[in-house]
């Protein structure tokens, strides 16, 4: 497994990173649209469609919105990072309430839908903060890794309070703070090295705490589907990995929420 493990990483962490930095305008939108596509493929069997012609179709969908909200300028199409907002509210009411909220959300067009206001901005997300500048993009990926590095750490050295036990067992409230801890060191370093004057500096860190607790929600909403879909991982698409959402939950909740939150406070 180890030995399956390196060699996946070996070839997609430089396939990432080319396709996340290396391209632009319509290659990068085409690269991450791919990536996200993947993962809606993923979505529907976690949502219970188990016909692979039915997700086929399902993830043509979504290709379609993604294509008509490039042709509609997506620069200006900043409704689906509201739609992550409110959407990630209510996620974080049912993996908090879980599983007592259950029937709220676990018929199939019910998760389904779900999947929209995961996926759809997160792809909006991506494109944004990559025509905001490389670095933006460098630094929210960066926030999720420190998160999951501090938040590590941190619980296996501290943790005993549990965060979410009937849906994440392995996770403490001791991680998640060693996660902050981390993260706030990286936005106070991202600051000086932008030379951000006080205020926007002070920003980014309060930003950039509330992302951190976001990222783990979104860590915990795949974990909660998969914990009723009854699978260890999203899918094999990369083996010894699991599923590409597997390596990305994190980013579906961090990604379009730091982009709604820097148009709207920083827009340096």
């Amino acid at each position: 497994m180890l030995k399956q493990r390196v060699i996946t990483a070996a070839w997609l962490a430089p396939l990432v990173l080319i396709g996340l930095f290396g391209l632009q305008g319509a290659g990068f939108a085409l690269f991450t649209a791919l990536m996200v596509l993947l993962g809606a493929w993923e979505w529907t069997n976690l949502a219970g469609v188990a016909q692979p012609v039915k997700r086929a179709a399902l993830v043509a969908v979504c290709a379609m919105l993604m294509l008509l909200l490039w042709l509609a300028d997506m620069a200006l199409a900043t409704w689906p990072l509201w739609l992550a907002a409110a959407g990630w509210l209510l996620n974080f009411i049912w993996v908090t309430r879980y599983p007592s909220l259950g029937s709220q959300w676990q018929t199939t067009p019910r998760r389904l839908l779900m999947g929209l206001w995961v996926l759809l901005p997160c792809w909006v997300g991506f494109n944004i903060l990559r025509d905001a500048g490389a670095v933006w993009l460098l630094f929210v990926l960066l926030l999720v890794w420190s998160a999951d590095i501090g938040a590590y750490f941190a619980g296996r050295r501290w943790g005993h309070r549990k965060l979410a036990p009937s849906v994440s067992p392995g996770k403490t409230w001791e991680g998640v703070f060693g996660g902050m801890v981390a993260t706030a060191l990286l936005a106070l370093g991202f600051a000086f090295g932008l030379s951000m004057g006080l205020a926007d500096g002070i920003a980014l860190v309060v930003i950039t705490l509330l992302v951190t607790l976001i990222s783990v929600l979104g860590d915990l909403l795949e974990s909660m589907l998969k914990r009723y879909r009854d699978v260890k991982d999203s899918s094999q698409l990369l083996p010894g990995h699991g599923g590409v959402l597997d390596r990305m939950d994190s980013l579906t909740a961090a990604i379009p929420l730091f982009a709604l939150l820097f148009l709207q406070v920083l827009s340096l």
